[in-house]
């Protein structure tokens, strides 16, 4: 039994919804379900019954909650005689962020960081890809998640934190997604390209490369939301992320064409010679662990 497991339990009773329980503690529903089953299967009775107004303890759960109350309280009492200890950086931090499935680590970042260095205060920002890279290495942000846009920048230490996959999407009825793709006819349609220093821009000039063609008109759009608009009115072909292609998809907004066209790395950023700072090297350390 984990102590993870144990505060979502304790999560899970204050809140009585599994729903309630993972949007506070940043996880999946799959992933909260399964803290808890982790436990019962251990313990050998359940903590919850499903009720029709959410989660309710069960006479043993109740029993638990208090121990598991007082253990988590343990733990932080541990945690901050321990930052004394060692004397934790604090300070101010500047972080960005782009708006891609990096948001999900973003708040598990904040989350981690306001449990075990609650004297770094975060200053944070959003903003494409392509600004938080260039910002982080001009030393205007500290660190920051960003889309790979294809670049090499030899001054920054970057981990992979996550991916995802971009799709070529049309409006419905532009093209029929059970035949073979026709380049020379999506040539002659306009196309929504974001800027090629962005990863769907990256991914629309691969596109173009390998095919041999360039689309006759296109339409320069650099945020994904009105992307998704402008295909689902009719406006043109363009590039969409997994989450937000599939989504659409299911909304009948969109028709996919063909498979992912690129799977994207998401990297955590900051400058190779400032990754000993004690504020940066601290958050570091929390990025690594919730990569892991």
């Amino acid at each position: 039994m984990e102590i993870y497991q144990l505060k979502t339990f304790v999560t899970i009773a204050r809140e009585g919804s599994i729903t309630r329980a993972s949007e506070l503690l940043f996880l999946s529903q799959p992933a909260v379900s399964a803290h808890i089953k982790t436990i019962e299967d251990e313990i050998g009775f359940l903590l919850f019954e499903r009720t029709p107004r959410g989660m309710s303890l069960t006479d043993k759960g109740a029993s638990l909650l208090i121990k598991a109350e007082q253990l988590l309280a343990l733990h932080r009492e541990l945690i901050h005689e321990a930052r004394q200890l060692k004397g934790k950086a604090g300070g101010k931090i500047r972080l960005g962020s782009n708006r891609t499935p990096s948001a999900l680590l973003l708040g598990k970042l904040l989350t981690r960081l306001a449990e075990s260095f609650p004297d770094i205060d975060v200053l944070l920002e959003y903003g494409s890809s392509a600004e938080i890279e260039s910002a982080v290495h001009s030393g205007a942000l500290d660190a920051g998640f960003f889309a790979d846009s294809g670049g090499d920048s030899a001054e920054l230490m970057k981990l992979v934190v996550d991916k995802f996959g971009v799709y070529l999407a049309a409006p419905p009825g532009w093209v029929n997604p059970t035949e073979s793709i026709d380049w020379q006819q999506l040539a002659s349609m306009p196309w929504i390209c974001p800027a090629t220093n962005s990863c769907c821009g990256q991914v629309a000039e691969h596109l173009f490369e390998r095919e041999g063609f360039r689309p006759h008109k296109q339409i320069s759009v650099d945020h994904e939301k009105v992307t998704r608009t402008l295909i689902a009115g009719g406006v043109g072909l363009g590039f969409l992320h997994a989450d937000t292609a599939e989504d659409a998809q299911s909304k009948g907004e969109v028709v996919l064409l063909g498979d992912v066209q690129q799977e994207v790395n998401v990297f955590f950023g900051v400058l190779g010679d400032r990754e000993q700072e004690p504020l940066i090297n601290s958050v570091l350390s929390v990025v690594r662990e919730i990569i892991q």
